[in-house]
């Protein structure tokens, strides 16, 4: 079974309204640099970054970050992941840096992505902002920014799917609902 939860035009509404509350919370825009996890968390970045910009009349500075080599079933997972390169636009030392990611589900892979990003420097503060959280947190994660909280079953699987990388925008879910006896 698979259900539609946003089309194009609520994943675009949506993406406005995050931009929203991650200007609200820094209050405004100074320091602020959006860092999008590969794959779909650097698109979802960029889409905020133009949002902001839209709104805002400002240019805010988005990077992109390869968690590959910091997840931690890197060495079970048999084949080493690829390296894809991070590109962190300049230096990161004092300012806000919100992570974007497309779904938030046990937590390791924004575990993974602070410990990348500290490479990096050492920011003021960093916050998350994801399109959609799941639940089931293996670790003690909780995003500042959602999208959609789309309660799941553990057996359902949950894509965001962008036009930049899937042809098309839209959130699903796939497999059939739990059932509670």
């Amino acid at each position: 079974m698979t259900t539609l939860y946003l089309g194009p035009d609520e994943l675009s509404r949506t993406i406005r309204r995050l931009g929203h509350e991650i200007v609200e919370n820094n209050h405004g825009t100074e320091g602020l640099v959006l860092v999008g996890l590969l794959s779909r968390g650097y698109p979802l970045a960029r889409r905020l970054g133009a949002a902001i910009r839209e709104f805002e009349g400002v240019e805010i500075p988005v990077g992109a970050l390869d968690i590959g080599l910091y997840r931690d079933d890197v060495t079970r997972r048999g084949a080493p992941p690829p390296v894809r390169p991070s590109d962190i636009p300049g230096s990161i030392d004092g300012k806000t840096i919100v992570l974007v990611d497309d779904v938030l589900f046990t937590g390791r892979s924004i575990r993974a992505a602070l410990d990348a990003l500290l490479d990096f420097g050492r920011p003021a503060r960093v916050r998350l902002a994801v399109m959609v959280d799941r639940g089931h947190r293996e670790l003690p994660i909780r995003p500042d920014f959602v999208g959609k909280n789309i309660p799941t079953a553990l057996v359902q699987k949950v894509q965001v799917r962008l036009a930049e990388v899937d042809g098309e925008d839209g959130v699903y879910v796939y497999g059939e609902e739990a059932t509670h006896a």
